[in-house]
């Protein structure tokens, strides 16, 4: 993991407003986490965009730097977590980690594929599920990204998270048997054709239950009505004969 010195500024106050305003002032609300509390800083967007977009990205070792405190020791952390805006994709706030440079970190690491499987120069189709595992291990040992080597690979083989090499002092924590790559055979057209005729045809529209039922009472009032101007002029008869 490659270690980079980051100047930060501590902010004492918090809130909705106030980290409002310091992004006007071209500055990101940060929250630096560890040791059982919680430090209120303010980032460079400049510095911050920097490292994310490096080599190591997201998994860079950030070494601390307070403006104004000097004598004081620096503290190490990585980006832990960010918020950005859904329409600009900037950053407005970030989550920092402190770690310790002898305790282990859990972190999630980009899998990088090399070579192009034998199965696709034959025609298959590589189909890639997974591009980033769980990994533990000292900050110092932490890759910035794990290549894998697939030139092997046939029509219808598969590549599990539990075949990918480590170095050492690495330990993998994502389930062994998930599939990162796969090679299927490739689907010719007179399978294609019988795929799709064999597909379900277009379903008939379904009988409305609701409209049924008015038109059935409907039916019943039609009826009714009848029935009840027949009683009327029975009634009438009635009285005339008394």
């Amino acid at each position: 993991m490659q270690k980079i010195d980051l100047m930060v500024q501590k902010r004492e106050i918090s809130g909705k407003g106030p980290a409002r305003q310091l992004r006007m002032t071209g500055r990101i609300p940060a929250v630096l986490y560890g040791a059982g509390k919680s430090t209120r800083v303010t980032l460079n967007p400049v510095d911050v965009h920097k490292i994310v977009h490096s080599k190591t990205g997201e998994n860079t070792m950030l070494n601390m730097k307070f403006e104004g405190e000097t004598g004081k020791q620096d503290r190490l952390a990585i980006f832990k977590d960010f918020q950005k805006d859904p329409i600009t994709d900037k950053i407005l706030h970030v989550d920092l980690f402190e770690i310790s440079i002898d305790k282990p970190i859990r972190v999630r690491v980009h899998l990088e594929m090399v070579g192009n499987p034998i199965g696709v120069k034959e025609g298959g189709i590589l189909q890639h599920l997974i591009r980033e595992v769980e990994i533990e291990g000292l900050p110092l040992a932490i890759p910035a990204h794990i290549p894998f080597d697939v030139s092997s690979l046939p029509i219808g083989g598969a590549f599990h998270v539990d075949e990918i090499p480590l170095v050492e002092g690495i330990t993998m924590l994502s389930e062994g048997r998930q599939v990162v790559v796969s090679v299927a055979a490739p689907i010719s057209e007179e399978k294609l054709t019988a795929l799709l005729e064999s597909a379900p045809k277009e379903a008939k529209e379904p009988e409305v239950i609701g409209k049924k039922k008015e038109e059935e009472v409907a039916e019943g009032k039609a009826e009714a009505k009848p029935k009840k101007e027949e009683a009327k002029e029975e009634k009438k008869e009635s009285k005339a004969k008394a």
